[in-house]
């Protein structure tokens, strides 16, 4: 191999390296947008023992049907 040929299989493995740490970086971007938007939804519901439910209700599992 010439010096020409190392000098550019170099340069083209430092670029492939770029790329798949720019991918990487973007794919965990997405990633913590995409958890923060759940933990949104989840902050969002309603409390569960607000609700206006009788006190027997829940508390009788039918296992006979």
């Amino acid at each position: 191999m010439d010096v020409n040929a190392i000098a550019s299989l170099a340069t083209r493995m430092s670029q492939q390296q770029l790329a798949q740490d720019v991918g990487t970086a973007v794919l965990k971007k997405a990633i913590d947008t995409q958890a923060q938007g759940a933990l949104a939804l989840v902050e969002a519901l309603p409390d569960v023992s607000s609700a206006a439910l009788p006190a027997n209700v829940g508390t009788i599992i039918n296992t006979t049907a």
